[in-house]
């Protein structure tokens, strides 16, 4: 019985990575198939033409430098806001910290077309009132600016989950002991608190980041006349798709591997140191009882 049990679970494991990964090997080898249709089926050779093609495709590079722009700006906001809110949350209680969670928590919920159409309307009727509907400046226009400023409204609330679960670790007798010591909040904060949400920050803002890469109903409704990758790519999608999109898939999906490799290759190295110092200290410990 135990044996079937190890061997269904090891079946669960291979469908399952077969269902996950399946799709990226047939767009990856479609991009290098050369084929006009984005397939792997039939096999026309090996061709590395649609990378080219891509690399001459000036409306998609314009887009995919809009995609990282959005992105580096979401993730740089997302992170103060969802830091300063699950600080916030952690050093209250009772009912407050129910009703701060529960809105933090809340645009999580709401479909990305609501959010898109809201912050449109918001931002423009704002400058309507203040300017006239006439004329309205910036950033009270649509635009890439209120594409952030959307996706920020609900991926701050995915950065608050990661440093509030952090926070819950933290030894607030550390912070106590900081400030009868005399330090100042400030310090407490730069020293003691922020070290240990580094990790989570980090992971924080890695989600914010990929998460804005594939946002695509906060931008539709926001971005003005700006393209973002997701919306070149419906674009293409309505008017036909070519392998050039598989090219850029592949490309990303390198870029993904590249970077989870580097992030795993230092988590262990200070892994390693850590385990290193916690040794040491211990010998240290040691030598002083004997």
């Amino acid at each position: 019985m135990h044996k079937f049990r190890q061997t269904l679970a090891r079946a669960y494991t291979v469908l399952f990575l077969i269902f996950l990964l399946a799709p990226l090997v047939v767009m990856s080898g479609a991009a290098f198939n050369d084929s006009k249709l984005p397939s792997i089926v039939p096999w026309k050779g090996w061709t590395t033409m649609w990378f080219s093609e891509m690399i001459q495709d000036q409306r998609m590079m314009v887009a995919f430098a809009n995609t990282l722009w959005v992105a580096v700006a979401v993730a740089v906001i997302a992170v103060i806001v969802g830091t300063a809110a699950a600080i916030l949350i952690n050093s209250t209680s009772g009912r407050a910290r129910t009703a701060l969670y529960g809105m933090m928590i809340s645009t999580i919920l709401i479909p990305g077309v609501v959010i898109g159409i809201s912050t449109m309307i918001l931002w423009t009727k704002m400058g309507g009132v203040l300017f006239g509907p006439e004329g309205k400046p910036w950033p009270f226009i649509p635009g890439l600016h209120l594409s952030v400023l959307g996706q920020v409204s609900y991926i701050a609330a995915m950065v608050m989950l990661l440093v509030l679960a952090r926070l819950q670790s933290f030894d607030a007798g550390l912070e106590e002991a900081a400030l009868d010591l005399g330090a100042s909040h400030a310090q407490v904060m730069r020293r003691i608190l922020l070290p240990h949400l580094y990790p989570a920050i980090g992971a924080g803002a890695a989600v914010a980041f990929f998460q804005s890469i594939e946002n695509f109903n906060v931008t539709q409704f926001t971005r003005g006349g700006a393209d973002t990758l997701t919306v070149y790519v419906f674009s293409k999608v309505r008017a036909g798709i070519t392998p050039t999109i598989n090219a850029l898939a592949f490309l990303l999906i390198m870029v993904t591997l590249v970077l989870a490799v580097i992030y795993e290759i230092n988590r262990r190295r200070r892994a390693r140191v850590e385990a290193a110092r916690e040794a040491e200290a211990r010998r240290a410990e040691e030598a002083m009882l004997l």
